[in-house]
C-alpha cells in the first residue's frame, strides 16, 4: 500500500507536540505491515538545512503568492518530500508563531499550500510514484480532500487524524478566493463554521475516514464537553470515525536499567541536579507545556498534600506566564520543589529515568506520550481519567493491585481535591515497597510501542482501499 503522510511537523526534524512524534514514527512502524509511507513536510529553514542533500523534483510556478518546489529528502529509511516555498516558510519565529508570539497572519495560506502540494502529488504523481491514500494530520492538512476533489483525484482515499480538536484552523471568509476554495462548499454541510472557514471541519466532512489518537478520546469528542463545537459534525461521521492509540519509539525511550531497582543512583543524581534534598517520599516529575489544558494549576493547589506526605516535585516545561511564575514561586518557597523552565530532551530522559512517578493531571488529553514514557521506565503515572490517559494506565484499585496489573493511579473528577487524594495514595503505596515494586515492574511490562497501533492503521488502510 502506498500512503503519503501530510504533516506540519515531524521528528526528528521539527516538533512542537505529539503530532510530530506520530508523523515521525509511523513510516518505519508501518513498513513491517506492508505499507510504504512517504511524508510531505513544509520546508522550514531548519528542515531544509538538515536536508541539504534534498533533490528538486518539481517546480510550482505560483503557490499562494510565490514560486515553490517539491524536493526529495529522507526520513530515516523512508522518503521525505519537502515543500520549498520561501515566501511562506523562510522566516524567523516558530513554525506557527511569529517573533511576537502570535500566529502568523498567513497561516491559512502556509498550510493550504502544503495541502495543495500533497493533492498535486496524489493527482499527478511524482517521480513515478502515486499514493493510494493520504494520511492527513490535524487542521494543517484538513483542506487536502477539498483540493483533491478540484483536481479530479477521487480515487485517492483520505484519512484525517485529529491529534487535538482544540486547534481547528479557523480563517476569515474573505480568504475563500485566496485559498482557492470552492464557494459552493462554504456552507454548514461543508467547511463553513460560524461564518468562517474551518480547515479541520473540511477534513472531518470530506475525508473518507476520520481517526483520533485514543479510543476514549474518540468517545469524548462526540460530547459537547470535549468536541469543541464539532461534536455534531463528528457524530454525522460516527460510522467512519475510530480511535487508535499512539505508541512510542522503544529505542529512543529505552531505560538504562532492567528493573526499577536500577533507579536508585539516577534518583540521587536527579535530586542533586534539581537541588532537592534527600527525602523519604516519592520523587515526582512533570514534563509538560505549562497550560490550563494540562491541569497544572490543579497540581499547584494539590502540591502541599504531596509535600506534606514526604513527596517531592521536579518540573520541566514552559508556557503560560502566570503558571511559570506560580511554579517559580513554589520552587522558591518549598525545598522539595525544583524547576527548569524551557525544554531539554536529554533532561527529560534523566527525569523519567530518575523519577518515581510522573504526573499528568490533564483536563483533556487526546492520547498523551509522557505517561507512556513513564510506563516504559517504571515511573508510575498519576493521571486524570480522560482520553488516552484512561486507555493506557491501569489504576491501583483494590482489584488492580490484587491481580498484579496496576501500573499507576487515575483520578476523577479532574479537580484539585481528587488529585490531592491521588497524591496521598501515591505516597501510601510508596511506603509499601513490595507493592510499589510490583506496580513498577507491571508498568515496564506494559506494551507501549507501535506494533499494535501500526497494525490497526494498516488494517484501516486496507479497508479503505477495499
Amino acid at each position: 500500500m502506498r500512503v503519503l503522510s501530510v504533516a506540519s511537523e515531524c521528528v526528528p526534524l521539527v516538533k512542537t507536540g505529539g503530532l510530530a512524534d506520530v508523523a515521525g514514527a509511523l513510516p518505519a512502524a508501518l513498513a513491517g505491515q506492508g505499507v510504504e509511507m512517504r511524508t510531505i513536510l513544509p520546508g522550514y529553514p531548519a528542515v531544509l538545512a538538515a536536508q541539504a542533500a534534498a533533490v528538486p523534483l518539481r517546480q510550482i510556478p505560483d503557490l499562494f503568492g510565490g514560486p515553490a518546489r517539491i524536493l526529495r529528502g529522507t526520513l530515516g529509511k523512508t522518503v521525505l518530500y519537502l515543500l520549498d516555498a520561501p515566501h511562506l516558510y523562510a522566516r524567523d519565529g516558530t513554525i506557527y508563531l511569529g517573533p511576537d508570539g502570535k500566529d502568523w497572519s498567513d497561516n491559512p495560506q502556509r498550510f493550504a499550500a502544503l495541502d495543495r502540494a500533497a493533492a498535486l502529488i496524489a493527482a499527478e504523481g511524482v517521480e513515478g510514484w502515486r499514493p493510494q491514500i493520504l494520511h492527513l494530520h490535524d487542521w494543517q492538512a484538513g483542506l487536502t480532500p477539498v483540493y483533491l476533489r478540484q483536481l479530479g483525484a477521487a480515487d485517492v482515499k483520505t484519512l484525517l487524524t485529529i491529534h487535538n480538536i482544540a486547534f481547528q484552523g479557523i480563517a476569515p471568509a474573505h480568504l475563500l478566493g485566496a485559498l482557492q476554495l470552492p464557494a459552493h462548499l462554504f456552507n454548514p454541510q461543508g467547511f463553513e463554521y460560524w461564518g468562517k472557514i474551518s480547515a479541520l471541519k473540511a477534513g472531518i466532512v470530506f475525508a473518507d475516514k476520520v481517526s483520533t489518537v485514543s479510543p476514549t478520546y474518540a468517545e469524548e469528542l462526540l460530547t459537547p464537553a470535549f468536541g469543541m463545537g464539532l461534536e455534531g459534525v463528528l457524530a454525522d461521521r460516527a460510522g467512519d470515525f475510530t480511535g487508535i492509540l499512539n505508541g512510542i519509539d522503544l529505542e529512543a525511550w529505552k531505560p538504562p536499567y532492567d528493573d526499577p531497582s536500577g533507579k536508585a543512583p539516577l534518583r540521587r543524581a536527579l535530586r542533586k541536579e534539581f537541588g532537592l534534598p534527600e527525602a523519604d517520599g516519592p520523587l515526582c516529575v512533570v514534563i509538560s507545556r505549562l497550560t490550563g489544558q494540562k491541569g497544572l494549576d490543579l497540581l499547584l493547589e494539590a502540591l502541599p498534600t504531596l509535600l506534606d506526605c514526604g513527596g517531592q516535585l521536579a518540573v520541566l516545561g514552559s508556557g503560560d506566564s502566570a503558571l511559570e511564575s506560580a511554579f517559580r514561586a513554589a520552587a522558591e518557597r518549598y525545598p522539595g520543589v525544583g524547576l527548569r523552565l524551557g525544554y531539554d530532551e536529554a533532561l527529560a530522559h534523566r527525569m523519567i529515568a530518575g523519577g518515581d512517578a510522573i504526573l499528568v493531571p490533564s483536563r483533556f488529553e487526546p492520547c498523551g506520550l509522557t505517561q507512556l514514557y513513564g510506563l516504559r521506565f517504571g515511573t508510575l503515572p498519576v493521571v486524570s481519567l480522560t482520553g488516552g490517559l484512561a486507555d493506557t494506565v491501569i489504576n491501583a484499585s483494590a482489584a488492580g493491585l490484587a491481580a498484579g496489573v496496576a501500573t499507576g493511579l487515575q483520578f476523577h473528577p479532574v479537580e484539585a481535591a481528587a488529585l490531592s487524594r491521588a497524591l496521598r495514595r501515591l505516597c501510601e503505596l510508596w511506603r509499601q515497597p513490595r507493592v510499589w515494586s510490583r506496580m513498577a515492574n507491571a508498568a515496564m511490562a506494559q506494551p507501549v510501542g507501535w506494533d499494535a497501533s501500526a497494525a490497526a492503521y494498516a488494517e484501516l488502510f486496507r479497508t479503505m482501499i477495499r
